[in-house]
């Protein structure tokens, strides 16, 4: 598990890793977000 000792304790890579799952994680939510807002508006204009 070296590599998890590594992750840990460089703050480099910890920063950098955090960052981009806070980016995918937003990216993953407004994906979501804008397939339930279609799926809506379709529905209401029927």
């Amino acid at each position: 598990m070296n590599l998890w000792h590594e992750f840990l304790n460089d703050p480099v890579i910890f920063i950098s890793f955090t960052g981009l799952a806070i980016v995918i994680g937003l990216c993953i939510f407004y994906a979501v977000y804008f397939m339930y807002k279609v799926g809506n508006a379709e529905e209401q204009t029927k």
